[in-house]
């Protein structure tokens, strides 16, 4: 059992953040990834120390004044497939590899969770938080992401379909203790994904996959869009100021007469823009 430290905030995920901190100056860009601190192959990440059927139990007694609060809980590889977790804490929780399929997460706390490789397809995280969160190599096919909050790490993640209208992607320019956090979305599938309205701003989407994706007016100033592929993406009204596309794919692009900035794009002269 990790030791807790205020706010629910285990020993681990301390270790992890001042690592972090110590990257943040020479590389700003590696201090949101933490895996390299860390044993995955430890108990910590591996297993559970709930079961499903009692985990049910505490959401059945939950009251509005007595909540469920699963935070730094071990959680790993169990099925929660369907359960309504609806504002329920998981901060510095662990759930890699658990199903969380068809899963209601509205206006969850999820921040410093770890779901590495975790099944999220079909869930609902409205008005979720996701800050320092780790969700590499997840399967999140058709989520629910509107309105909510991602300062998360979703690297290699199965995006297809997802929904982040209104979601807040951008970087957390008043707390930089833990490094630069923001979305991190590098080699992303997004195909067909939607960030209507979205802050997108200083974002990562290095070698992500967008083609097909709705972008209208998301802010997309200051990110990171090298190598992504873009083909056939709606970009009407999106803000693309100081976005890097160096070797970026900007092909078909819907509404692109429509979208802002477009002539202030950092190393367009390497993109591929028909």
């Amino acid at each position: 059992m990790p030791i807790k430290l205020g706010r629910g905030v285990s020993c681990a995920a301390l270790t992890i953040c001042a690592a972090a901190f110590f990257t943040t100056a020479n590389h700003p860009a590696a201090a949101q990834d933490m895996t390299q601190y860390l044993d995955l192959q430890s108990a910590e990440f591996t297993t559970a120390e709930l079961t499903r059927a009692e985990i049910e139990t505490l959401l059945s007694n939950a009251t509005t004044e007595k909540p469920v609060d699963l935070s730094a809980k071990r959680l790993n590889g169990l099925d929660l497939s369907g359960l309504d977790f609806s504002g329920v804490k998981f901060q510095a929780a662990r759930l890699n590899g658990t199903n969380l399929k068809n899963a209601i997460l509205d206006r969850a706390m999820l921040d410093q969770a770890w779901a590495l490789k975790a099944d999220l397809s079909g869930a609902s995280l409205k008005g979720a938080s996701l800050f320092a969160t780790q969700l590499m190599d997840a399967t999140m096919v058709g989520v629910n992401f509107e309105d909510a909050r991602i300062a998360a790490d979703m690297s290699r993640a199965n995006l297809k379909n997802a929904n982040f209208k209104g979601a807040d992607l951008s970087a957390d320019m008043t707390n930089q203790s833990m490094g630069l956090m923001r979305g991190v979305l590098k080699s992303a599938d997004l195909q067909s994904a939607s960030f209507e309205n979205a802050n997108m701003a200083r974002v990562v989407l290095e070698y992500a996959s967008l083609r097909g994706a709705n972008l209208t007016n998301a802010k997309l100033m200051g990110s990171e869009i090298g190598g992504a592929d873009l083909r056939g993406a709606n970009v009407s009204g999106a803000d693309f100021a100081d976005a890097d596309v160096n070797s970026a794919k900007l092909l078909n692009l819907v509404g692109r007469d429509k979208a802002l900035h477009f002539d202030q794009l950092k190393n367009a002269d390497r993109a591929f823009i028909d």
